[in-house]
């Protein structure tokens, strides 16, 4: 059977040895905050921090955040055996696809400007290939389904925006620069503008599917080099822009089992933040975190990183 270039292909389990050990169910949470910074800028509101209109608290997307994910395991894993990393920069989707069926096929496919499975065997053997050899495919998933066809991958790992416990201010400066841009002006500088969040502590609830990660085999140390990449993410994502910026807090749910044992919202509500005092915030400190553990249910671990 061939594939068309929207068929959603459904991963089985086609080779036991090479299964990754199996995890459960969990969900986390992320605090971090920024400091004289602009976590994520919106590229059509000037670069302006992200804002929600009617409230007034920051946001930072979800695809901000996993590539600071894919970042950090491209950088500290060197594009190593399992630990490819698929949308990075310059990267051209259908040569990474290219690479699954040179592995796969023992023709010459270098020359073919389209390229789809014979048959599902084929399908699944290329979608598994991909999942396999790049981390953040089996991971966050991927929709692959160009003129080199490599499938579609729902990803164990997901990611909501994060959210800005108060509201945020920001806050536009005015910058200056020596050098002018060309030649045979008669101003010795230029101006510019620069937008910064004088503080602001974020919040990301995130999820990991056990059985969404035996389908793309994203097993047990994929899950330790998420938490470490997590807790590392900033680390090696400074800028002019992004100068403080920090992960505070990881606070894990690991279920003993994959269906769970408990709703994912009844975890998130179980971690309260409040803000200590009137005055704006300007610190961590200014924030106290608790997690109501006596309200968790039987069979939910909770982990603080």
């Amino acid at each position: 059977m061939t594939q068309t270039n929207n068929q959603h292909i459904d991963l089985e389990q086609t080779d036991t040895e090479n299964m990754a050990s199996s995890i459960t169910r969990h969900e986390f949470t992320i605090l971090f905050d920024v400091t004289n910074g602009n976590p994520n800028g919106d590229p059509d509101m000037g670069n302006m921090p992200r804002i929600d209109p009617e409230t007034g608290h920051g946001i930072v997307t979800d695809v901000c955040l996993k590539r600071k994910v894919r970042n950090y395991i491209e950088i500290t894993r060197e594009q190593g055996t399992g630990h490819r990393i698929y949308v990075t920069e310059g990267a051209v989707l259908n040569e990474q696809h290219r690479k699954a069926y040179r592995s796969v096929r023992e023709e010459d496919v270098d020359k073919a400007k389209e390229l789809k499975p014979k048959d599902r065997a084929e399908a699944i053997r290329l979608t598994h290939w991909m999942c396999d050899n790049f981390y953040d495919v089996r991971a966050f998933g991927a929709v692959m389904t160009t003129k080199v066809n490599c499938g579609q991958v729902r990803g164990p790992v997901q990611f909501t925006f994060a959210r800005s416990i108060d509201p945020i201010f920001s806050q536009e400066t005015t910058i200056t620069r020596m050098a002018v841009t060309q030649e045979g002006t008669d101003k010795e500088r230029e101006m510019g503008r620069k937008h910064i969040v004088p503080y602001g502590l974020y919040r990301m609830d995130g999820y990991v599917s056990g059985h969404l990660a035996d389908k793309t085999h994203f097993g047990q140390a994929d899950l330790e080099l998420l938490w470490e990449s997590l807790e590392n993410m900033f680390e090696h994502d400074r800028s002019a822009s992004r100068g403080q910026m920090a992960l505070r807090k990881l606070i894990i749910f690991e279920h003993a089992s994959k269906l769970g044992n408990a709703p994912a919202h009844k975890l998130f509500e179980s971690i309260r933040v409040h803000k200590i005092g009137d005055a704006p915030a300007r610190a961590y400190t200014d924030y106290e975190i608790d997690i109501v553990t006596d309200e968790l249910p039987e069979g939910v671990t909770v982990v603080e990183r």
